[in-house]
């Protein structure tokens, strides 16, 4: 029991990590608590990680980040192709991570904990018992 709830534990914390870095873009979170707090300054954050992206490409790659951030986390909400998006998110926040070391410094990287996060989302790619997800119910159709 303890391992599905561990693994209930990364589902929820991953994808509520994503929602509130997706609702902090769109300006849902008071400004004093904000990373971000708007969709432009988002953008000029994006651009400041990824110097080597055009910036006629920068609102292109926040928005698809953004959305790859907010499927990833329903997904895992709901339990849907659990495996699956919790390497993809794994892969995702890594490449984050590799984009704040590169363009900031490690120290950036280390403090958000995103090489953890990263790390959490690939052990959660391992856990293959289903617990409270849509896979165990489209497992049984099958």
């Amino acid at each position: 029991m303890e391992g599905k709830l561990i693994k209930l534990f990364l589902r929820f914390a991953i994808a509520l990590g994503f929602l509130s870095a997706v609702a902090d873009r769109l300006g849902y979170w008071p400004t004093e608590v904000s990373a971000w707090g708007n969709w432009d300054s988002f953008l000029s954050y994006t651009q400041l990680i990824n110097p080597w992206i055009p910036s006629s490409l920068v609102s292109f790659a926040g928005t698809t980040a953004s959305i790859a951030e907010a499927v990833f986390a329903i997904g895992l909400i709901i339990g849907f192709k659990t495996e699956l998006l919790a390497k993809l998110s794994g892969y995702l926040m890594l490449l984050f991570a590799l984009a704040i070391t590169f363009s900031s410094g490690l120290k950036g990287a280390l403090d958000y904990s995103v090489f953890a996060a990263s790390a959490g989302a690939f052990a959660l790619s391992l856990m293959k018992d289903k617990h409270f997800e849509i896979d165990l119910i489209l497992s049984k159709k099958d």
